[in-house]
């Protein structure tokens, strides 16, 4: 092993180095924040006010579940990476370092658990809708939603106990705005290979086997939709899939793209950009699609208003 000094603290990096842009992308992330924050607390209040949305899925939106998810998730970056545009203040410890990867990865994948469950809920709810209150009970959406969330905190206390098992005695300069594995990475004077490979296999087996479970979902559920008698019944089933397709498309590809290749040796502001679309965008999109996209939620917010003011 090669004589080093030992990184105390890591450099991350910003986007552009011009005050103008800077303040722009602050702009941007602050407003996509508050939007965020805002949007989901918007869906919290409305779905545990509103009897008639105390369903399986608007549990997973409600419960601890993916609306308070993405607001934690959007808060381990967002805030320190606003800091770095207007401040210029880019370092952060080894320990904020290895808190702010052990909580990406693992909102991340309990975010991932969570839409593969909200999948699993529409099949039951379209294909088998008179076992539908039997399979997705209470006591199941509580014991799905403890099993994502540990499925959670293991993967990202092991892949963040690997990553920090290695010695960096390089650069401390990340290149991303926030601590993530596939930047590190490169700056370890360590074998990073079982890390690699490790890293891989678990993308391939937990992002690749949610992904292939949705796909079988909804290709279940379509077959059975396109033989309800009405178009209307169509729309209506279509409109509670297509926008969690969406979401899951924008974040599973995104996850891919980063994971899949995590040592590429020309880092560019492209990786950045990939890495805002899995841990910035769809928790800034969920409540847009969930919310606007949705005509339950419209209707609820509709009425909690005019029970407000009226």
């Amino acid at each position: 092993m090669p004589n080093c000094t030992t990184v105390t603290t890591f450099l991350l990096t910003r986007f552009s180095d011009v005050w103008e842009i800077r303040i722009l992308h602050a702009m941007l992330f602050l407003l996509m924040y508050v939007a965020t924050l805002l949007g989901n607390l918007l869906i919290v209040t409305v779905t545990t006010f509103d009897k008639n949305l105390h369903t399986p899925m608007y549990f997973f939106l409600r419960n601890l579940n993916l609306s308070v998810l993405d607001m934690c998730y959007i808060s381990v970056t967002v805030p320190k990476a606003c800091v770095i545009f207007l401040l210029d203040h880019r370092v952060i410890s080894v320990i904020g370092c290895a808190a702010q990867i052990f909580f990406v990865v693992l909102c991340a994948t309990a975010e991932l658990l969570f839409l593969t469950i909200m999948a699993y809920d529409r099949y039951v709810a379209i294909c088998r809708p008179l076992h539908y209150p039997v399979i997705m009970n209470p006591r199941a959406c509580v014991q799905m939603t403890l099993a994502s969330i540990f499925s959670g905190l293991v993967y990202a206390g092991v892949h963040t106990g690997n990553t920090f098992h290695l010695s960096f005695c390089q650069s401390n300069e990340v290149h991303q705005f926030f601590c993530d594995i596939p930047p590190l990475l490169k700056l370890s004077c360590s074998d990073t290979f079982i890390n690699q490979v490790v890293i891989f296999f678990s993308a391939v087996v937990i992002v690749g086997g949610c992904f292939i479970f949705i796909i079988m979902s909804y290709i279940r559920i379509f077959s059975t939709v396109f033989k309800f008698p009405t178009i209307g019944e169509r729309r209506k089933a279509f409109s509670t899939c297509v926008p969690h397709i969406l979401v899951v498309t924008v974040f599973a590809s995104s996850v891919n793209a980063v994971y899949m290749n995590p040592t590429s040796n020309s880092p560019t502001v492209w990786d950045m950009i990939i890495s805002v679309f899995y841990c910035i965008v769809p928790p800034f999109l969920n409540p847009i699609i969930y919310s606007l996209r949705n005509k339950q939620i419209k209707n609820a917010v509709r009425k909690i208003m005019r029970e407000a003011f009226y």
